[in-house]
């Protein structure tokens, strides 16, 4: 078994609230005259703590520094400019999760500061504002499944959504937010381990751990014209997580 089959199982039960599994012990067998007699009976099983699937008091600063200046994990840093980590406040109650970089993103090594960035800050800070939360963008966290731009800005491949995701999975253990907001239908696979699409997992809630979380539209979705049923049902979506978060 691989080490990543290894920390898929190990998720699996942790998130069945399993915390200890046991094994027995292997004994050898006392081998007696004549050889074909066998003494010996199995221990009691033993029990073994499940290990951490993040390093003991993990930060943000030290999954930045495992991830390195030059991440070759995967196919992904054949043409990156920057690795795009994430940014905003680490100790805030709410996370946004997105796809992964675009071109304005790769180019700066900060999330989500294009034209779906912008309109990722107005959505934030408008909605707040007419809710009465005194809240702006820096005071979120914000954050993408894979942390180098893919080409041409397709969707993130399986197994670089698997190798990226070992640092969100840190990332969101590290900042333990009150919420988690996953923009798309990549982040809502990287989050919830679902194949089901945005259309059918928006506007109810979700958990990842014990951590509610709240799917909607990617931002870059929105700013296709005729998408404006899914603005409407962006804004309600995000009005749900400020207010779950910041009332």
């Amino acid at each position: 078994m691989t080490s990543e089959q290894l920390r898929e199982k190990l998720e699996f039960y942790r998130d069945l609230g399993v915390d200890e599994i046991y094994r027995r012990e292997y004994v050898k067998p006392a081998v007696v005259d004549p050889p074909s007699v066998v003494q010996g009976a199995p221990l009691p099983a033993a029990s073994v703590a499940l290990p951490s699937l993040a390093p003991e008091g993990d930060t943000l600063a030290k999954i930045r520094q495992d991830i390195g200046e030059d991440c070759r994990r995967c196919r992904l840093c054949e043409g990156r400019a920057k690795i795009v980590f994430g940014s905003g406040n680490e100790q805030s109650g709410l996370v946004f999760v997105g796809e992964g970089p675009g071109a304005d993103e790769d180019a700066s090594g900060l999330p989500f500061v294009g034209r779906a960035g912008q309109l990722l800050t107005q959505m934030i800070e408008n909605t707040a504002s007419k809710e009465g939360i005194s809240i702006r963008r820096p005071d979120v966290y914000i954050c993408n499944v894979v942390k180098c731009r893919p080409p041409e800005n397709r969707a993130p491949q399986p197994d670089e959504m698997e190798i990226c995701g070992q640092f969100l999975f840190r990332q969101l253990m590290a900042i333990r937010p009150k919420a988690i907001c996953a923009m798309g239908s990549t982040a809502a696979k990287a989050v919830l381990g679902t194949k089901d699409g945005v259309t059918k997992l928006r506007g109810k809630w979700h958990k990842w751990r014990d951590i509610p979380v709240m799917v909607t539209y990617h931002p870059s979705y929105l700013l296709r014209p005729y998408n404006q049923d899914a603005k409407r049902e962006a804004w309600e979506d995000l009005k749900k997580v400020l207010h779950f978060v910041y009332d």
